[in-house]
């Protein structure tokens, strides 16, 4: 009869491994239910021996051949391998699901392997079953996919599994990255009418540029014949012969401007100025410096409650705070932890979070209760996102009206300057024959 090895939480969320004697996994199963354990992973002992002597052998499976075949996978490094967040975000609420239902973390993930329509991920899940059948932690299977499993993603599963919560820690990750898609999400369906009038405004400005102006030019040369126009009109025309003229050079220098831009943002100093100019601006500053503090304060706190340790939390936090004035200021929150000072102090040095955040951090961290207070600043903070990106499109809808009719104004005013002129001049030269009548 096959022996198979288990591990398994007790009542109390204490981790016990050992092995059993049984005729099949799902019997396995059944018996550690029975005596009152959660099994989180079932594996046969003989595969694992067999796993474990291939790991140092030959290449994996899936390079190799299979069932007579050749099975040929072929990556271009920097292309592929990443997953869409919302399709990770899914496919942790749906392994949480199955883990806290009571289902051995193995089977969960085949199970999720074959509904998986994202042939990466269907992948990845693949590589994960595999890497636990041979003995590893669901973690450092994890820690082999950096793409798409961040720092945070593997930590909070590390912590989950020496802690013996895996089940708890799954489903407060999955509601973590389910509200961080929820700010996102928000905030691109805010920009998207901004966007939407530039991209229709640009696409006017090029019309009357390249097609309108021009025509006009002609018109004006026979009109004024050989007249000297307006200093305005002249500036418009040459602009618009520019664009119509060398439009590809036009282009190129536009798409060349960009990628010089994204060159310098991918600097150091680039990045810091970039990222304080995101947080001072007039308009976007408060939406982008809201998020930041509810990421910071959300990835903390889950971090922290999940059993992560302090300093190993802000390193993360650091890593993942998308903005490196606050990533600035973790550190430096990290350096005062390090020296056994307090939290609150860092905070308010940095000028970036705003006295209420550091109060409650300096409440919670004196109570013992600082995840809980970070959680509640996260929540006020989404509500806060809310009320940023709703003023921030009531503010951008009449600047983007006022955009257009300056631009599209302009143009007009300037093709009507040398009809102002020309009728000025009709108008004094019929005076002067009137006079010379009389």
């Amino acid at each position: 009869m096959p022996k198979f090895n288990y591990v398994a939480m007790d009542s109390r969320g204490k981790e016990t491994k050992g092995t059993l004697e049984v005729a099949n996994q799902n019997e396995a199963i059944g018996r550690l239910k029975e005596m009152g354990y959660f099994p989180t992973k079932v594996v046969e002992a003989d595969k694992v021996k067999e796993k474990a002597g291939k790991k140092g052998g030959a290449a994996p499976a899936r390079g190799g051949k299979k069932k007579g075949g050749v099975s040929i996978n072929i990556r271009i490094p920097g292309l592929g391998g990443k997953v869409k967040p919302k399709i990770l975000t899914t496919f942790t609420r749906q392994l949480a699901t199955l883990v806290d239902a009571g289902l051995p973390l193995l089977r969960g993930l085949r199970v999720l392997e074959r509904q998986e329509r994202n042939p990466t991920l269907r992948s990845i899940i693949n590589d994960l079953a595999i890497s636990i059948e041979g003995g590893s932690t669901f973690s450092e299977g994890l820690a082999q996919h950096p793409k798409v499993f961040n720092r945070l993603f593997v930590n909070m599963v590390k912590a989950g599994e020496l802690g013996g919560v895996l089940e708890v820690v799954l489903n407060r990750l999955s509601e973590f990255m389910e509200k961080a898609q929820k700010i996102k999400g928000k905030v691109v369906a805010a920009m998207f009418y901004p966007a939407a009038v530039m991209f229709v405004a640009v696409g006017i400005l090029i019309l009357l540029m390249v097609v309108v102006v021009p025509k006009f030019k002609a018109i004006f040369a026979d009109m004024l014949e050989g007249a000297a126009m307006p200093a305005f009109t002249n500036f418009v025309l040459a602009v618009s012969e520019i664009v119509a003229q060398h439009f590809l050079v036009t282009f190129g220098c536009l798409i060349g401007a960009f990628i010089v831009f994204k060159l310098i943002v991918r600097t150091r100093i680039g990045r810091k100025l970039f990222d304080r100019l995101k947080l001072s601006f007039p308009v976007l500053g408060p939406v982008v410096s809201k998020v930041a503090i509810s990421r910071f304060t959300r990835t903390l706190g889950t971090l922290v409650s999940s059993g992560v340790p302090i300093l190993q939390a802000l390193t993360i936090v650091k890593e993942t705070s998308g903005n490196v004035i606050v990533g600035e200021a973790v550190g430096a929150v990290h350096e005062s932890v390090k020296e056994g000072e307090t939290i609150t102090a860092p905070l308010e040095a940095s000028n970036v979070f705003p006295p209420m955040v550091i109060s409650m951090v300096d409440v919670g961290e004196q109570t013992g209760a600082l995840p809980e207070m970070l959680m509640k600043i996260a929540d006020n903070y989404d509500d806060e996102v809310d009320n940023a990106v709703s003023a921030m499109t009531s503010l951008l809808e009449p600047i983007m009206i006022v955009f257009l009719a300056v631009v599209v104004g302009s143009i007009v005013i300037a093709l009507f300057l040398p009809l102002i002129t020309l009728i000025d001049q009709l108008g004094s030269e019929g005076g002067g024959k009137g006079g010379g009548d009389d």
